[in-house]
């Protein structure tokens, strides 16, 4: 009976793992008590096996709705797998409509989440690890009522040209 109940469960784990063909990689960091410090600033580690794919970069961001302001500036900074900077950027992310307060994105209660792409087509040149750090660049530190961010890596719709 043991058995079958981890085969069983083996079989669903892959069922589900199976459900998103066009993830890569996805990870998510929580913040302690739910406020991001600027001083920490996660870095997201994933591989790249194929280089004639074009794959498109979301940042991930589980927010509460005492959350005081209706964006939030995030900091950017991809490494390939010699270290050296491929991109840099500032990003504004919407959390809430400007002009109603209502959360963008998917919730419950006080906890939203919400999946903003941001980097899209990105082209990789080298077939190894890359690194993405996200700061926050907002005014307040630690930036109270973010409890987590990520990052996710998926196949875009086309390859290379």
């Amino acid at each position: 009976m043991h058995k079958k109940l981890v085969v069983f469960a083996a079989a669903f784990l892959l069922l589900l793992m199976g459900c998103d063909p066009k993830r890569v990689f996805e990870q998510n960091v929580d913040f302690a008590k739910g406020k991001w410090a600027i001083d920490n600033a996660p870095v997201f580690t994933f591989e790249i096996e194929d280089t004639t794919q074009a794959y498109n970069i979301y940042f991930n961001v589980r927010y509460s709705l005492q959350y005081e302001f209706y964006n939030l500036y995030v900091r950017h900074q991809l490494l390939g797998p010699d270290g050296k900077q491929l991109s840099a950027d500032l990003h504004e992310l919407l959390l809430m409509d400007a002009k109603t307060g209502k959360p963008l994105g998917k919730g419950s209660s006080d906890v939203y989440d919400l999946q903003t792409l941001v980097l899209k087509n990105v082209t990789f040149d080298k077939v190894g690890t890359y690194k993405l750090r996200l700061t926050q660049y907002m005014r307040r530190d630690p930036l109270p009522y973010v409890q987590s961010v990520g990052v996710r890596v998926a196949k875009a719709d086309g390859s290379k040209s």
